[in-house]
């Protein structure tokens, strides 16, 4: 049985069969894009390639495991022998030389037998870094739509919540729910709702600005934090998320699929003594759209003594 359930195993991503994304747009391809393998890979070469591998992570844990200084010490005595075991032969094979020639000779050893060593060493530390880079994106990016996962999001987000209260500056959270959206699973197939959720995110970063935070708070609800964002210019940037999601069409097996966002906004304030607390109204707020009917944005209403009532009598 394949993934959907229609007795055909499909050897291709979904997005690679017809699946199609109305209208385009001009973001990046995410990072966990579906990769195929390549075709010049044979049968054959499978073996030699697993071994090669085996023996790069036996060198890499040796290097390792050694440090940086034995690993430097190591690495020029093992130049230094071979520079001068070859002097010596080459003396040895040519008679006796004056000092001067066998003395140029083992420089030119040297350099030569260097980058030798040396290369192996500098493949490992370039594997190290990719290694490196690859689980800093597992550790910090979802792994479906490429976000930020919440994890990360609540670490930057933190900071960034920190430094608007420091400096009294605005700032805004949207929690944002896709509306009904185990129907499309349930109607279309997870792959169709995993594509759906794919091309929500890319949407949503579409319309937010460099500084303002993404991140995926959990099956299919993301979450905003919008610096230097005041009440309208939030409701704002919410208005522009709900409508740059209801315009999209998914093409999915010659079925048109379409999905709405419910947007929740949360503008800080004094009574924010966390972002914890930014995040709760942000969710009430979400609560509030889905009780009207879904597909629209709401906001909770501000304190009292933003709408001038129970306004605090200063005596003079």
């Amino acid at each position: 049985m394949g993934p959907d359930g229609s007795g055909m195993r499909h050897s291709r991503p979904p997005h690679s069969r017809g699946a199609r994304v109305v209208p385009r747009t001009n973001a990046a391809r995410s990072l966990w894009s579906n990769r195929r393998l390549s075709s010049s890979t044979s049968a054959p070469d499978m073996p030699a390639q697993l071994a090669r591998a085996a023996r790069r992570k036996r060198a890499l844990r040796f290097a390792l495991g050694l440090g940086p200084l034995r690993a430097t010490l190591a690495l020029t005595l093992a130049a230094t022998t071979l520079a001068l075991g070859l002097a010596l032969v080459v003396r040895a094979l040519a008679g006796d030389m004056p000092p001067l020639p066998t003395l140029a000779l083992a420089l030119v050893g040297v350099a030569i037998v260097t980058p030798l060593v040396a290369w192996p060493l500098l493949q490992l530390l370039v594997d190290l870094e990719a290694r490196r880079a690859h689980l800093d994106i597992l550790a910090t990016r979802d792994e479906l739509t490429g976000t930020h996962n919440r994890r990360q999001f609540l670490v930057l987000a933190d900071r960034e919540w920190a430094r608007c209260r420091r400096y009294d500056m605005a700032a805004a959270m949207l929690m944002i729910d896709v509306d009904h959206f185990k129907q499309i699973n349930d109607r279309h197939g997870h792959l169709a709702g995993d594509l759906m959720l794919r091309t929500i995110a890319r949407a949503i970063g579409d319309t937010l600005r460099q500084p303002d935070l993404l991140g995926r708070y959990g099956g299919e609800e993301f979450v905003v934090f919008l610096p230097h964002a005041d009440p309208l210019g939030a409701l704002d940037a919410a208005e522009r998320i709900r409508d740059c999601v209801a315009q999209l069409s998914l093409e999915w097996k010659s079925q048109v699929v379409r999905a709405t966002v419910s947007v929740g906004v949360a503008t800080l304030d004094n009574s924010h003594d966390s972002l914890a607390g930014l995040i709760y109204d942000a969710d009430q707020a979400l609560n509030a759209a889905k009780d009207a009917g879904r597909n629209c944005v709401r906001t909770l209403p501000p304190p009292a003594w933003h709408r001038g009532e129970n306004l605090p009598i200063v005596s003079r």
